[in-house]
């Protein structure tokens, strides 16, 4: 069913309802935090004679058995951490990245446009 929205204005709109909200669904806080972590991991341990990696680095492949290991094994300090009164930002940063690479891989998989 087609809904038109009419504002103040005049101005005339279809419904947002059955729309993917991504102001709505994403933080932008967090997502800005996501980016200082990997910026500042990607200027981190660089090989002598190689340049810094390119922010999107990670999308050219990483095994889906690493980026599990990796999340479990964050997870897990995040759980101890937290049994221990504490929070570490860069600990659910990795958390993001290991989850959002498995997602990623596994959407190319299944033939999804994942870049």
């Amino acid at each position: 069913m087609f809904i038109t929205r009419i504002f103040e204005t005049g101005a005339t709109r279809g419904s947002d309802s059955d729309k993917l909200d991504y102001e709505g669904f994403i933080s932008p806080v967090v997502w800005e935090c996501f980016a200082e972590y990997m910026h500042r991991y990607r200027l981190k341990d660089i090989p002598l004679g190689q340049e810094v990696r390119s922010s999107d680095n990670w999308q050219k492949g990483i095994p889906q058995e690493q980026y599990m290991k990796s999340l479990i094994r964050h997870v897990m300090q995040a759980w101890i951490d937290w049994r221990n009164g504490k929070v570490e930002l860069d600990v659910f940063n990795a958390i993001l990245f290991n989850a959002q690479g498995m997602l990623f891989e596994e959407l190319k998989k299944r033939g999804l446009n994942a870049t």
